[in-house]
């Protein structure tokens, strides 16, 4: 019974375990562990060397297979598994892309991997295989990871805790700004474009000299991004530093227009190819950044293909090693400026890059931070790592000189330490009693070959001797003092300056930083020549137009049962109103009209106008220009014609109408009118001001005139010092003007009276 018992505790000890607790509490102390893990063991870089722990375990793992430069390469199956089974306990596809974008050099401004095989393309295309690719370390990774080996840095245990990797790199390569870093984490995110070592450093010293040093100054040196693929950076300088100074900010990355072959240095500089007969071409030469070639030219192709850049005639991809994408024009006449104008609105020859500073700083603790609050971090972190260095170096000085002198010892006692070797059962705590040696002077001499046994040898140690005590005190002093510490350290980054610096070919800077106004999109009107036409609509609504003014009192040819409707004068750059009744506008190119030479065309070919719907209107559309809108309702109001433009042939509604009502009035409002008249089928007239009228850009608009019987007849604008005219009947069509309005002058809304005498029958103001 007592082991049954036994039995039955145990398996009741796991529910032991069970704590009760709000579910929202421990769902929420779960997450924060996790969000706190994805930040700084995963997606956010150190600012002290700029790496992730995947980056800097891909590196660590290289280093310990021997990859370094002068080696030979090594199978990138190697390194991944030695990574994913040591280090990294993640995928492998993980940790051999990032190891791709280490050795992509379009990515990284200065690569840390060198990579044989095919590491992918700035085309897109995905690098080969693991087990097909090999890879060795750059000089630059071994800048990154100088002075492992010296104290600098501590070791951690790995995951399993059966290894040990660094907690950073201590090497003196910026990094964090020269490679930059980009990474989502669990509400937040870090996006750092890379940078010119040059002009970092530059940056540094001014700080290291001048720990007050104004933020103006700093940018002054350092210009600003320094993408790997070259491109130019669209913003001004004032825009560039303000992002560097807090931390946040976006810039317009642009690609690069360069003819390297042309004669001309304008053309060169415009990347314009001339190739005779007065035809040209446009070059592109670079790409912004993160923007793969493919994807570009497919974009301009669909351009081309959906005429969205009918002035581009053909893109070609010329490119070997070099970048070069050629652009046909459709004619020689176009403007190359428009060109790269619209390229830069409907392609991702400009992307915008979002800088976010956010980082890990030597706590561990993520913070956004500007130009100068980083390098003053990092300079700091750099002091730290000279101080260790510094340290180590003395702790190893003085284990060899415990040994030097031991050494020195035995020799001005040769004879006696041979003679205790031989006759002692315990030499070594003889030799230690006689001669005041330490245990490790001790064994060291017992562990002595015979050939060190010359007197040469002494001679050599008394020289060792004094330079590790000269070397001794030159690095205590130099911990002794911070001043030989900034010193020491701007001599160090003095001499990185010199490896990378602008006239050499790793360290050029490829990108430029030049203001440029946004891009304005394409129009096709831009394309359009402006000539004179007369437009011609017929009342069953044939549309054509006739090249040239033509008297607008002409008569015109239309189909047998048609007649004239609408005849107006227009240019072929000009967008025409079409109103319906239904209060409906649509929009027609001037320049899509059809020839005059026959009937026409019906304008529903073009417009998805309802086949119950009337024109009741046809405006030439002026920016800015007012017109007055009425229903047979007698409600109104005032629009622009910049909001009456459809971008579809379905039009856009305008005035909403209830049951039967329609659109009476659709007249265009003079700058120089101040009052409104509308007349009703009952022949009352009423006067307003104009600016009672609201305006509006859709709706059913307010009442004009209130009314017992019937509806609005029709509407009008006019200034009230110059009278209200309309058109008197008879073929000679005189125009009547009364004066005297100011009778008939009442507030919005009112019923109005009966007209002046010699008013239309019909009701119309002509």
């Amino acid at each position: 019974m007592a082991a049954n018992d036994t039995t039955l505790d145990s398996e009741k000890d796991p529910f032991d375990a069970i704590v009760d607790a709000p579910f929202d509490s421990a769902l929420s102390e779960r997450y924060l562990v996790y969000a706190l893990s994805t930040i700084t063991a995963r997606s956010l870089p150190d600012l002290r060397d700029g790496l992730k722990p995947v980056h800097r375990r891909l590196l660590w793992t290289m280093r310990q297979l021997k990859l370094d430069p002068s080696s030979g390469f090594k199978k990138s199956a190697r390194v991944v598994g030695e990574v994913i089974g040591k280090y990294h306990p993640h995928g492998d596809t993980a940790a051999y892309d990032a190891m791709v974008r280490l050795a992509q050099d379009f990515s990284l401004r200065y690569p840390l991997v060198e990579g044989q095989g095919n590491f992918g393309n700035i085309d897109g295309d995905n690098a080969a295989a693991y087990r097909y690719t090999e890879a060795r370390l750059t000089k630059t990774a071994m800048r990154l990871m100088e002075g492992l080996d010296a104290g600098t840095v501590d070791f951690i245990p790995t995951y399993n805790n059966e290894e040990e990797e660094p907690e950073i790199m201590p090497g003196l390569f910026p990094n964090l700004l020269a490679n930059g870093a980009s990474g989502i984490a669990v509400g937040m995110a870090t996006n750092i474009p890379s940078h010119n070592v040059a002009e970092i450093v530059d940056a540094t010293l001014e700080v290291i000299d001048n720990p007050h040093v104004e933020h103006a100054r700093l940018m002054e040196l350092f210009k600003g991004p320094d993408f790997a693929t070259g491109g130019i950076v669209a913003e001004s300088a004032a825009t560039v530093a303000n992002a560097y100074e807090t931390g946040r900010g976006s810039f317009r990355v642009r690609g690069r227009f360069h003819a390297a072959e042309a004669e001309k240095a304008e053309d060169r500089e415009a990347g314009i190819e001339r190739t005779g007969g007065g035809q040209w071409q446009l070059v592109i030469s670079e790409i912004p950044y993160q923007v793969p070639k493919g994807k570009l030219i497919e974009q301009i192709a669909a351009a081309i293909g959906d005429r969205k850049l009918p002035i581009l005639e053909d893109v070609r991809d010329e490119s070997d090693e070099q970048i070069r994408i050629v652009l046909v024009p459709r004619s020689r006449n176009v403007d190359p400026d428009l060109l790269k104008e619209s390229l830069y609105k409907l392609t991702d020859m400009e992307t915008r890059f979002g800088l976010n500073l956010n980082v890990l700083d030597a706590s561990r603790t993520p913070m956004v931070m500007g130009l100068k609050e980083l390098l003053t971090n990092w300079i700091g972190s750099q002091i730290d790592i000279l101080q260790r260095r510094s340290q180590h170096r003395l702790d190893q000085i003085a284990r060899r000189l415990e040994l030097v002198e031991g050494y020195i010892t035995a020799f001005l006692n040769l004879d006696r330490v041979i003679e205790i070797i031989r006759y002692e059962d315990e030499p070594k705590a003889v030799m230690m009693e006689e001669f005041s040696l330490t245990d490790r002077q001790a064994e060291a001499i017992l562990n002595m070959r015979l050939r060190s046994l010359r007197k040469l040898e002494e001679m050599e140690l008394r020289g060792e001797k004094d330079e590790l005590l000269k070397e001794q005190d030159g690095l205590e002093k130099l911990l002794s003092s911070p001043a030989r510490q900034r010193t020491r350290l701007k001599r160090e980054l003095g001499a990185l300056r010199k490896e990378y610096g602008p006239d050499t070919a790793l360290g050029r800077r490829r990108t430029s930083i030049e203001e440029a106004a946004p891009a304005v999109e394409f129009s096709m009107d831009a394309m359009i020549e402006k000539e004179p036409v007369t437009v011609i609509l017929s009342q069953k609504g044939w549309v054509r137009g006739a090249k040239g003014h033509l008297p607008l009192d002409q008569e015109f040819k239309y189909k047998e049962g048609d007649g004239a409707g609408y005849v107006l004068h227009a240019q072929t750059t000009d967008k025409l109103l079409l109103a319906t009744d239904k209060g409906r506008f649509f929009t027609l190119g001037a320049d899509k009209l059809p020839g005059a030479r026959g009937f026409g065309e019906p304008v529903r070919n073009t417009l998805d106008i309802d086949a119950s719907a009337q024109i009741v209107a046809v405006i030439v559309h002026r920016p800015g220009q007012r017109l007055l809108l009425a229903a047979d309702t007698g409600k109104g109001f005032g629009a622009t014609t910049d909001d009456l433009l459809a971008e579809t042939r379905k039009g856009r509604q305008v005035v909403n109408l209830k049951g039967d009502a329609r659109l009476a009035v659709a007249r265009v409002i003079d700058a120089a009118h101040d009052h409104v008249a509308v007349v009703g089928d009952n022949r009352k007239l009423v006067v307003f001001n104009l600016e009672e009228l609201p305006q509006l850009s859709r709706g059913q608009g307010v009442t004009l005139q209130r009314y017992r019987d019937g509806g609005l007849s029709d509407a009008i604008t006019f200034t009230l010092d110059e009278g209200l005219s309309w058109t008197m009947g008879g073929k000679e069509g005189r125009t009547r003007t009364e004066g005297e309005m100011w009778q008939w002058k009442v507030a919005r809304g009112g019923a109005g009276r009966m007209p002046p005498q010699g008013f239309p029958r019909d009701n119309k103001f002509g």
